[in-house]
């Protein structure tokens, strides 16, 4: 077993008074079966790998990726973990160090680093190799894992046996999630894993956005290798090498028995007999794998019906003029005083409000109703728990506040102490256990890379290093989906597609459940029933004018989940990415949307990818439009669901700026993303304000960088941002009311301090300033709803909620990421309160809101406003504020903010102190290029 995480940044897992709902079937012939089976794969022998001669690294490129690499488990090691809180080899080495830096960062030096990274060199030091791999007896491929992680180098002599030995090296280290997750993406979690309510919840989220068929995965398949030419059918072989790997796997760890346990308490595998299977992976399992990554994290866009509804609520109140400015300003479309990637003035315009929209098709008032995903509930499907599970997944799938969580600091050697550019970057996945990425090194022909990949798509590293460079990326959020208005003929299953009534296709999924020792939810069933047209599958029925329509969702990635294969290719192949013009060139091949940064030695880069359809002339991205050719993508083929894109000129896009920052913020002037928030606060901020000024005082290092991004991944933007103006108009007058007047000392003493969420010692579980916290916490959705809810009325203030929710501090159980996942601060009305109450104060505001809504523009009425709400979250209790759930008892603020790795498997992890930041990160500094 390796070194425990210190006891000062893990909250622990103790030993249970009784067995967890986990394990409360298991016998003790399960149990004792499970303890007698092999604990894990034997290791091969002694040989190791030197460090790497094709290195230009020069020691000075880190990553991280908490838990830990290990994220397979037997059923003792299950077991084990379920009841005395042991952990299997290298399944959470990487969390200590990940969870120490809110507490470290302050005294950071280069030299101290890899005290909170691992370090990301190739290859493994003889004395550092913990074990060395033939998989399969194979002798074209090694697998060699270092002592302190676990990280599989895997080394081919051909290409065949390079992705072999990376399929091999993924199963043993992420089976059971990848089986998990391929069953999401087909809709066939519950039947695979069990029926409980977020089970439920997590396979109609996505299945509603991807509803394919067996046929339109192995489609997906055929079109992207057959256009890529000769890298298609490379990456056709890849894939199938890979599988290849994975399903040796599979067969040696059956015959082995050392599986992983989930197998055995999901009824799949007898612990005693060992009778069951594991379903080897197939092709088609990789492409829906990928359908639910690009859902996650690279399709922006949606939302339109919604827009809709808000527009029409702001036309109700005010009419149509004013209703309409009241509508542009709250959307932010391209605000002035947002946070810019590129921030050089350039312009990069698309999806901009047309001057005379043509094709929309709003709804008629009140006949909007959600297309229904799920029939014949039986059992425990019609649970409440289940039902309420169905309502916030369709919620978080129509949604155009998707997941971004990710950030980037790249700074230019001009501005470096080296004179080499550095960069701070990282995807924030959420946290998992096991995690949803794995670490590796892969080096063969025409591979050489070490980095990150989601679990079961590791035949190519997609975040991390090559040789001599190193990419990744950010969720981007530009508006690749669009509404159309099908009008109905016939029924209300058929539909006009120029002119002639078309039927639509049913696409069905039925699954059932039974209770197992994993998942004890009763027997239950339903099935998933999904309407597709050309223009998309139907989210929403209403009227339009009268007529009946059906609104459909239309993705430029809807049918080409497996197309972005060739850039990932591209980026592992030393041979293609040699500058920052070859970096662009791969990852315009990515057709998902995320903004793509790169450093070399001497260079950085940065790209925007992603399919962004050519609109017709005339068409508002922002809102449903009818299913007309007048008003479809130019030269749109439903047949493959092609168009014309905008080139890549088009997209923003740069070489060597003076520095870089994303934190899912706006790209590039005139660049419309989908979500709303771009405004004149962003969590982009924090990091725009922080690299500015390193930048400018120049001489820039790494610890310097990873500094500035710890610091502000403890921030609290509302405090740090927006709260120093809340108080100049709160003290705008002497504050005579006792509570009121605490209050404001305690959060003016918080903002003095640093505005941030940071305990008082390490592991002490309390937060300094905690009261001005909890003041905070419960005083947002407060002072938001007094300052806007007069004025917009309650209608209209409940239609922008929906399109933009309110706040997302990190307790909040009710933003679009939920509870204990680390990111925060990404949606909210943040920008709404900073440009209103700078304008009650007279400060100059760009971009403004079209009136003034606190106190209706009177700086004593608005005072009055604040103080009133204040004093009521100020006499709100911590038990209030912070109500408990599953992780947390009512009351305590430390853990409703903490991190927790979510289980998907067996093994739980302790939490760890809150901080936003990405998930896998890396740091890098380049010395030398080839």
């Amino acid at each position: 077993m390796p070194p425990s995480t210190p006891r000062t940044t893990l909250d622990r897992l103790r030993t249970p008074r009784r067995f967890p709902k986990f394990l409360r079937a298991a016998s003790l012939c399960v149990l004792i079966a499970g303890l007698l089976s092999p604990l894990s794969q034997a290791a091969a022998a002694d040989t190791s790998t030197a460090a790497a001669a094709n290195d230009y690294c020069g020691g000075q490129c880190s990553d991280i990726l908490p838990p830990g690499e290990n994220g397979n488990a037997t059923l003792a090691q299950i077991l084990l973990n379920q009841v005395f809180g042991t952990q299997p080899s290298h399944a959470e080495d990487q969390l200590g160090l990940y969870g120490n830096l809110p507490s470290g960062y302050s005294g950071l030096t280069d030299a101290k680093i890899n005290d909170f990274f691992n370090d990301a060199s190739f290859g493994v030091a003889a004395n550092q190799v913990e074990s060395t791999t033939k998989p399969g007896g194979r002798t074209d491929v090694t697998i060699v894992r270092d002592k302190k992680t676990g990280v599989p180098r895997i080394t081919g002599t051909t290409r065949y046996g390079t992705e072999y030995g990376a399929g091999y090296a993924a199963a043993q280290d992420r089976l059971w999630l990848m089986d998990v997750f391929r069953h999401v993406g087909r809709g066939q979690l519950t039947s695979f894993a069990g029926g409980a309510a977020s089970n439920q919840g997590l396979e109609q989220e996505f299945w509603r956005n991807a509803p394919y068929t067996e046929a339109d995965l192995q489609a997906q398949i055929d079109e992207a290798t057959s256009r890529a030419g000769a890298r298609g059918t490379q990456a056709l072989n890849d894939a199938n090498a890979y599988l290849d790997g994975i399903n040796a796997y599979i067969d040696a760890s059956d015959s082995g028995r050392y599986f992983p346990g989930e197998y055995v308490l999901t009824g799949h595998k007898d612990s005693i007999t060992n009778a069951g299977t594991i379903d080897h992976f197939k092709l088609t399992d990789l492409v829906a794998l990928a359908s639910v990554i690009g859902s996650l994290f690279g399709s922006g866009g949606g939302g339109e019906v919604n827009n809709a509804l808000s527009l029409l609520a702001a036309q109700n109140q005010y009419g149509v003029t004013e209703g309409t400015k009241v509508w542009e300003a709250f959307r932010e479309r391209n605000d002035p005083e947002a946070a810019l990637t590129v921030h050089n003035g350039e312009s990069f315009p698309y999806a901009a409000r047309p001057d005379s929209p043509q094709g929309e098709a709003l709804p008629d008032a009140g006949s909007v109703t959600q297309e229904p995903l799920v029939y014949d509930r039986t059992g425990s499907a019609a649970t409440a728990s289940a039902t309420t599970a169905s309502a916030t997944a369709a919620k978080t799938s129509l949604t155009s506040a998707k997941r971004g969580m990710s950030n980037a600091l790249v700074v230019s050697g001009k501005y470096t102490a080296s004179g080499h550019p550095i960069a701070v970057f990282g995807p924030q996945t959420g946290y998992f256990a096991p995690q949803l990425l794995m670490l590796q090194e892969i080096q063969g022909p025409g591979l050489s890379a070490r980095g990150a990949s989601f679990a079961g798509l590791s035949m190519y590293v997609e975040l991390g290093r090559g040789q001599d460079y190193s990419w990744s990326a950010t969720t981007s959020g530009q508006d690749i989906i669009d509404t159309y208005a099908v009008e109905l003929c016939q029924d209300d299953y058929h539909y006009l597609y120029h002119g002639t009534c078309t039927a639509m296709d049913k696409v069905e999924r039925t699954n059932s459940w039974k209770p197992t020792t994993a998942d004890g939810t009763a027997a239950g069933s339903y099935r998933m029933q999904v309407y597709r047209t050309k223009y998309g599958p139907v989210e929403y029925r209403a009227t339009v004018g009268g007529k009946k329509v059906a609104y459909t969702t239309l993705r430029s990635s809807f049918m080409h989940e497996a197309d972005s294969i060739i850039g990932f290719q591209m980026l592992n192949d030393p041979d293609y990415v040699k500058s920052p013009a070859t970096f662009q060139s791969a990852v315009q091949n990515i057709n998902y949307t995320f903004n793509w940064f790169y450093a070399d030695s001497a260079h950085t880069a940065y790209y925007n990818s992603g399919d962004n359809p050519v609109r017709a002339n005339g068409v508002d991205a922002e809102f449903p439009v009818w299913a007309q050719a007048a008003y479809e993508w130019q030269n749109w083929d439903p047949a493959t669901n092609t168009a014309d894109y905008t080139p890549p000129s088009a997209h923003p896009n740069s070489v060597d700026q003076d520095y870089y920052i994303s934190w899912n913020n706006k790209q590039a002037k005139d660049y419309t993303t989908a979500s709303w928030g771009d405004g004149s606060v962003h969590r982009g901020d924090l990091l725009e304000d922080r690299v500015s000024k390193l930048v400018a005082a120049g001489g820039v290092t790494r610890s310097a960088l990873v500094k500035a991004m710890a610091d502000a991944s403890v921030a609290d933007l509302r405090a740090e941002d927006v709260l120093p103006n809340l108080l100049k108009v709160v003290n705008s007058s002497p504050v005579t009311d006792s509570t009121a007047a605490d209050a404001v000392s305690k959060l003016s003493a918080w903002v003095t301090a640093g505005a941030k969420r940071t305990e008082t010692s390490a592991g002490s579980h309390t937060y300094a300033n905690a009261d001005a916290i909890r003041i905070l916490d419960a005083w947002w959705p407060l002072l938001v709803k007094a300052e806007f809810q007069p004025g917009l009325g309650s209608d209209l203030y409940t239609a922008f909620g929906n399109n933009l929710p309110v706040d997302e501090a990190p307790s909040a159980g009710h933003g679009p990421t939920g509870s204990h996942a680390g990111s925060s601060f990404q949606f909210g009305w943040w920008s709404y309160v900073d440009k209103d109450i700078r304008s009650v104060l007279g400060q100059p505001v760009q971009g403004g809101l079209s009136r003034t809504y606190c106190g209706g523009g009177s700086l004593s009425a608005c005072r009055d406003a604040l103080i009133s709400s204040l004093k009521e979250a100020a006499g709100k209790s911590a038990s209030t504020v912070y109500p408990g759930d599953d992780q947390c008892s009512a009351g305590d603020q430390w853990c409703a903010d903490s991190i927790v790795q979510r289980t998907l498997g067996g093994i739980k992890h302790g939490k760890i102190t809150w901080q936003n930041r990405p998930t896998f990160q890396q740091v890098v500094e380049y010395t030398s290029h080839r």
